[in-house]
């Protein structure tokens, strides 16, 4: 090697590890209206990405919000599909991977959660942990993701913060550590207290949707009983002497092993805490780090580029009625117009128009390093999960589908819309909008729509209707339970005729049991305790899926 290559070799070496130094990586988990989509609108608020923020639900002149583009999501006020945000704060690239709120959604946040290095669990200080985030929760456990927590809400009546405390230690298992303590709550919010600075950081509201000002005093300050009542302080500095006393104490490792969860207060709406919060966050949170593939771990900084697909999604561009497949960057330095091999089928493929994405518009993207995620043109080639490498063959874990709840079948009653339905079915299920089932009779054509909530089904009629001119009818099966056999056809058949439920396949061809109750399920179990059943579908590679 030329001692020019060398010295090249090594700029790159280090050009890569302080690209990978500076990025985060995150996603926001909640129950629906906790205040997602407002508290993510802020984050890009002071990113300098957006200029004014937008609420919600709210009517009339309001912005429309950045990160949900979809029609239906408009009308409903609700967060359903995931999208990718990515801006500059400071000297930090922020990735912000945007899950849907909705819980009918909750396999979508789960293959978005795959892709993220930290979480932040957002909380409504009125209620507490709810049920989705405790779902939503386990993921992250399950991948021992870093989890922050956001107790959003605080300019309105709410429960006490000592309360919220205990109930994620108690519940959860996670040690909380409050990061700052607020003075005050509802109508007599003030502000907060940083506890490691023992800086007060006052709040004045803000014009909506403008950035809060700030003010800051050291605790000490003769001023400061001044600004605020006297009382509410006192109470504040009592409780964070008792935090203090309970000894327990802030450690990153325990963060980064997803065991400890740095807390913080304020209000997304009224801008009060965000800005702490984030610069907070930005300094503790785990940088890109290695991930499990069939090689071992695969460290970020490994020379080749390699990444993989989390998320499909048709029609961003109703216009130009395109196919997105994000892909999550893991190692190396992934450049416009690169050659790479793509793991399931093995061929190569030159990726020519790689987008950066924000929301709904799109930017072509020169380079981009572990954390980031780019946005591909996907002509059908790509599925979720599939591997992209340059160099020395890698394959990521692929990701799993869970058990649908609700079982349909989708009729097309209109035999000359065929081929829009054909084509709108397909490309759906590919971006895993729904899961799609076939009847085991070949005679049937009829998709089956295998969802975990009703309102799956209503965007993929919705989406065939406005993105595919095509109208259907859902006919419901009375189904709720689906098993895999984890054996595949051959241990159904040495089980023979089974009773009380129906044998289907899904997109890859493997046997699924549909049962209409759990009872019909364990009375399978007690005939046949020797069939194995999951209710997460194995995972697949090197295999194409089913089309209608």
């Amino acid at each position: 090697m030329s001692g020019s290559q060398a010295t090249t070799d090594g700029d790159l070496a280090q050009v890569l590890a302080s690209e990978v130094d500076r990025r985060r990586n995150f996603a926001i988990i909640s129950h629906p209206d906790a205040g997602k989509t407002t508290l993510t609108e802020k984050l890009l608020l002071y990113g300098g990405a957006i200029q004014q923020a937008g609420a919600v639900k709210a009517r009339g002149e309001q912005r429309k919000v950045t990160s949900d583009w979809m029609e239906l999501e408009k009308q409903r006020g609700i967060s359903i599909t995931s999208t990718v945000l990515q801006f500059d704060y400071d000297a930090t690239t922020i990735n912000l991977l945007d899950t849907p709120g909705h819980q009918d959604f909750s396999e979508d946040t789960y293959r978005t959660l795959a892709a993220a290095d930290n979480a932040v669990m957002l909380e409504d200080a009125a209620k507490g942990l709810e049920p989705q985030t405790r779902k939503l929760f386990e993921v992250c456990r399950m991948r021992q993701i870093p989890i922050f927590t956001f107790i959003n809400k605080m300019d309105r009546p709410g429960r006490e913060p000592l309360t919220l405390l205990d109930e994620i230690e108690s519940e959860l298992g996670l040690t909380p550590w409050a990061v700052n303590w607020p003075i005050g709550s509802g109508e007599q919010f003030r502000g907060v207290i940083d506890r490691r600075s023992k800086e007060v950081v006052l709040f004045s509201r803000a014009e909506r949707g403008k950035q809060a000002s700030e003010q800051r005093l050291s605790l000490d300050d003769p001023a400061l009983r001044e600004l605020v009542e006297e009382d509410l302080l006192d109470l504040a500095v009592e409780e964070m002497e008792f935090l203090e006393a309970a000894g327990a104490e802030l450690d990153i490792e325990m963060v980064h092993a997803g065991e400890l969860t740095p807390v913080f207060f304020g209000s997304a709406m009224t801008n009060f805490g965000v800005r702490p919060f984030l610069d907070a966050f930005l300094e503790m949170a785990q940088r890109p780090i290695a991930r499990s593939s069939s090689e071992g771990l695969v460290d970020p900084l490994r020379e080749g580029f390699s990444g993989f697909v989390f998320k499909l999604q048709a029609n961003m561009d109703p216009r130009h009625r395109d196919r997105v497949a994000f892909v999550r960057v893991c190692s190396g330095r992934f450049e416009k117009d690169m050659t790479v091999k793509h793991a399931r089928t093995g061929k190569a493929i030159r990726l020519s128009r790689p987008q950066k994405l924000f929301g709904q518009d799109r930017a072509v993207v020169e380079d981009a390093y572990p954390g980031d995620v780019i946005g591909l043109n996907n002509p059908g080639m790509f599925s979720i999960g599939d591997t992209l490498y340059v160099g020395s063959k890698v394959e990521y874990e692929g990701i799993p589908c869970f058990s649908p709840e609700i079982f349909s079948w989708l009729r097309n009653p209109n035999p000359s819309a065929f081929k829009n339905f054909r084509k709108g079915v397909n490309e759906l299920r590919e971006e895993g909008a729904v899961q799609i089932l076939y009847d085991t009779d070949e005679s049937k054509r009829d998709p089956i729509l295998a969802a975990v909530g009703q309102l799956q089904l209503e965007v993929v009629q919705h989406r065939l209707e406005n993105e595919y001119g095509v109208e259907t009818r859902l006919e419901p099966m009375g189904f709720q339970v689906a098993r895999w056999i984890s054996g595949g056809w051959a241990d159904l058949e040495k089980v023979g005729r089974i009773f009380n439920c129906k044998t289907v396949r899904d997109a890859w061809n493997r046997p699924v049991l549909l049962f209409k109750n759990e009872w019909n399920l364990n009375q399978l179990r007690e005939d046949h305790p020797d069939l194995e059943l999951s209710s997460v579908a194995p995972v697949v590679s090197g295999v194409e899926p089913i089309s209608l």
